[in-house]
């Protein structure tokens, strides 16, 4: 490229000297250097460049040593593909033209800017190309000179037009074609190429470690050397070379996550329970009196959970359902059999606010049925003295049940016969948080909830540590919401459909998959959705917005005054997948609905639909690809999370690592349970084979397999998803 020799500088990143090669690296260093631990532990500061400002701004991406890191994966990668024919050039969307130029550029003058124009020709049309303030080009950009310009198109007056495309020649440009480089996930203040610089330079400065993975297994499935896979994952010759690294990394991801579900598994096989529970008779006349009968789904996954109660062993039960298919009933006759039964139980939620509309509904059940028991809140956001009130309730067992958040388990609480912790959605316990709870009494019965629908075979591996029920039928009352797939054009109408709901006195969610623009990542984003929203609807709708990087007190306060129906129209990241109940809300419009998978798509479309008005889903699919329109149709023309959730597992392939976001599920860095589905089974297999012959990894082949699994269990022990 002619003029910006930073961006070629980060492409060709350093890397280390006595670098892996390879598929089976025999090196010396990487069979014989101890893993460089001492590095990888220290701060970012560390590194050669980064200063604590820097190292400040990285903290806001949850990067905060060395190993961290390294361990930041690229969300997406800028691919240099061969120029392509101006007639073939679709706005919105990053490309390379060849051709030449029918004249020398043009500086135009308006007021305090200064703009370079030029046009290039080739055998199919012109394209219009501007650079802003960058007079000195016009040497450069001369008439009837061949260039490759690469850049955003846009649409401009009935014209393609290119801004601040780069520049290349033709050779340079080919040289190019097919390398990749990174894309980050970057807040502000902290572009791109600081973060490429940043992790090339970790690379260049880190020991290599030992490769834990058993050769046999390496030569099995043709896995990439570990440090070959770490390194290449972030600077990739190629795509072939990524999807190598890439294989390595998830198939070690994989690896010790079953590992350790395997472990536990094994480790709580027949925990005896103290807490044996007989049915109780107001349990029953409970769930007579309801308004409405249970289906028979949910008959069926009470029978089992009942069952668990009274059996003599400690429960560890997943039930999965649809939104809306009836799970909190469920949780509710669960933890009075546990309340009448003589002991406590706790419903652990992600959110505050879910934390207190749980306990309000709760508790006009119990006052319009008669039920005696005491449901109390516990938060993290609550007074000192409410908690220290609260802590006094629990103890002298005045509280019953206790609903809240991660505060349940902390240190302060001390329980009178915790029998039963219920989690709520993805929520899902850690194992150091079981085990706090074991040490608060005995091992409680655990109830975890989900709303994630995943077919049955995943399920069964992923949560192997648990026995899992299926709610698969929805109540007959629920209005089924009606879904649409548009392109962008037809984001004008959306705006004014949510204006009619608004004047209606209902509520809309926007979901953006990014929180703030980036230089590199062409998506909507929640900062600047906002400001659109805003000029596009009336003063009378207020429009905010909520991310995952707020403090939780601000996104607490917006969530409370969405749920109130103060906020007409939230924007919103992901974040809102868990977080809130709104039977009032009736609207959720999606951008780049091409950019998420299809179960966590039917995720978001759940957080509509839950009161008596009709819902709708509408969403945007910004890719021309009618690869991805067939794919969004699935969730057009069915409200069935298991049926959705199998058909997304069939339509996803390599190629989807690039564009569809992670589900979310269990938060794996780079695997993704639907498009590695295949390389998880595999896995799963293996890890019961070593299991089977060396259950405690003792053997040669496997030692220093067990050592890394030391290390994992220990960085994981507090954020495990088990």
């Amino acid at each position: 490229m002619l003029h910006s020799k930073r961006q070629q500088k980060a492409r060709e990143a350093p890397v280390s000297e006595n670098r892996c090669r390879g598929l089976f690296c025999r090196k010396e260093t990487c069979a014989g250097k101890v893993r460089g631990q001492d590095m990888d532990r220290q701060p970012l500061t560390a590194i050669k460049g980064v200063g604590e400002k820097t190292a400040r701004l990285f903290s806001k991406l949850n990067v905060t040593n060395v190993e961290e890191l390294l361990h930041y994966y690229p969300r997406a990668y800028d691919a240099f593909r061969e120029p392509q024919p101006v007639k073939s050039l679709v706005p919105e969307t990053t490309a390379a033209v060849e051709g030449v130029l029918t004249k020398t550029a043009d500086v135009v003058r308006f007021s305090h800017l200064q703009v370079t124009m030029v046009h290039l020709r080739d055998e199919t049309g012109t394209v219009q190309l501007n650079w802003y303030n960058m007079p000195f080009l016009r040497s450069t950009l001369k008439a009837g000179e061949r260039f490759v310009f690469r850049g955003k198109v846009a649409k401009k007056r009935g014209k393609l037009v290119m801004e601040q495309p780069e520049i290349y020649r033709p050779a340079q440009y080919s040289a190019l074609v097919h390398s990749m480089q990174p894309v980050y996930g970057q807040t502000k203040g902290l572009g791109n190429k600081t973060i490429a610089k940043a992790v090339a330079q970790a690379l260049s400065e880190r020991e290599l470690e030992r490769d834990y993975m058993p050769e046999r297994l390496r030569e099995k499935y043709e896995l990439a050397e570990y440090n070959f896979a770490l390194e290449h994952i972030h600077f990739p010759k190629d795509e072939a070379e990524l999807l190598f690294s890439r294989k390595r990394l998830v198939f070690d991801e994989f690896f010790m996550f079953l590992l350790s579900v395997r472990l536990l598994k094994e480790k709580k096989a027949d925990t005896k329970s103290l807490y044996v529970m007989e049915p109780r008779p107001e349990v029953q006349r409970l769930k007579d009196s309801l308004p409405y009968s249970l289906t028979k789904a949910q008959e069926k996954v009470l029978k089992e959970v009942y069952a668990d109660l009274s059996g003599g062993q400690v429960m560890n039960r997943l039930v999965q359902g649809d939104v809306g298919s009836g799970k909190t009933i469920i949780a509710i006759l669960a933890l009075l059999q546990a309340a009448y039964n003589g002991y406590q139980g706790a419903l652990m939620v992600p959110t505050e606010v879910l934390a207190r509309q749980h306990l309000e509904s709760m508790e006009e059940l119990f006052a319009a049925h008669g039920i005696e028991k005491k449901a109390i809140l516990l938060t993290g956001s609550m007074t000192a003295k409410e908690k220290r009130m609260a802590y006094q309730k629990i103890e002298s067992h005045e509280a019953d049940i206790i609903v809240g958040t991660h505060a349940l388990i902390q240190e302060k609480v001390i329980y009178d016969k915790l029998a039963l912790v219920i989690t709520d959605e993805q929520h899902r316990f850690g194992v150091a948080q079981r085990e706090m709870l074991g040490n608060k009494g005995t091992e409680p019965h655990v109830l975890v909830m989900s709303a994630t629908p995943i077919p049955r075979t995943l399920a069964i591996i992923i949560y192997g540590d648990l026995d899992i029920s299926i709610i698969d039928e929805l109540p007959a009352n629920r209005k089924p919401i009606k879904n649409c797939v548009v392109g962008t054009d037809y984001r004008k109408n959306a705006y004014r459909f949510i204006e009619r709901e608004a004047a209606a006195g209902r509520q809309a969610y926007v979901i953006c998959p990014m929180v703030e623009p980036s230089e590199m990542i062409e998506a909507e984003n929640v900062v600047d959705y906002t400001k659109k929203l805003r000029e596009n609807l009336p003063e009378s709708v207020r429009v905010e917005y909520l991310h995952g990087k707020m403090k939780p007190k601000e996104k607490n306060l917006l969530m409370e005054q969405f749920a109130e129906g103060e906020i007409q129209v939230l924007v919103s990241t992901t974040v809102i997948e868990v977080g809130i109940n709104v039977p009032n809300a009736t609207v959720m419009m999606i951008e780049n609905a091409e950019r998420f998978g299809l179960a966590q798509l039917h995720q978001l479309r759940g957080r509509v639909g839950r009161g008596k008005e009709q819902s709708y889903c509408i969403m945007v699919n910004a890719s021309s690809d009618e690869g991805i329109q067939k794919r969004l149709e699935i969730l057009n023309k069915s409200n069935d999370g298991f049926f959705i959730a199998s058909e997304d597992l069939k339509l996803r392939g390599p190629g989807d690592i690039f564009g569809i976001r992670q589900s979310g599920e269990l938060e794996f860095k780079l695997g993704d349970i639907f498009t590695d589905a295949d390389l998880l089974k595999t896995v799963s297999e293996e890890v019961r084979e070593i299991l089977d012959a060396d259950p405690d990894l003792s053997g040669e082949e496997n030692r220093e397999l067990g050592k890394r699994l030391g290390e994992y269990l220990e960085e994981s022990y507090s954020r495990l998803n088990l």
